[in-house]
């Protein structure tokens, strides 16, 4: 079977999973047929490990948070007439359990062994904790 890698990305100007559905919502925020999507200037070198199943982890608050699923990779050219790559993403945002991640710039490739687990099903839909108390939780090890 071939290898699978995700990507973990910082998601600015978030407050919580809410707010990072809500902008993806918009149209700006879409591909032609939709989807959402987030336009970086880098091409990942490992894109068929991507495509094989990977996800892109968001980083809200300090704290990874939730993921998405990338259904495929969008060449977009700006305005400035520079080539940038469109991460084309599953509509679905899938709760993780909390985990500490410092600041970075750009996206990184997070290996699958090294990705926060899904929330369990019933979790999912509960009401998020206070983004201090998720991450001094994470601190001490309970998330």
């Amino acid at each position: 079977m071939d290898k699978c890698v995700n990507l973990i990305k910082l998601s600015v100007g978030s407050e919580n999973v809410e707010s990072l559905a809500a902008w993806q919502a918009t149209k700006p925020a879409q591909t032609k047929d939709g989807l959402p999507r987030h336009v970086t200037r880098m091409w990942p070198k490992r894109e068929a490990e991507i495509l094989n199943g990977g996800s892109i982890y968001w980083v809200i608050k300090g704290v990874v948070q939730c993921r998405q699923k990338v259904l495929r990779l969008d060449e977009v050219i700006g305005n400035d007439g520079i080539r940038r790559c469109a991460i084309v993403l599953d509509h679905e945002v899938i709760r993780t359990q909390g985990s500490l991640k410092r600041p970075f710039q750009g996206w990184r490739y997070l290996p699958v062994s090294d990705a926060p687990p899904d929330l369990p099903k019933g979790r999912a839909s509960e009401d998020p904790l206070p983004v201090e108390l998720n991450r001094a939780l994470a601190e001490i090890g309970v998330l």
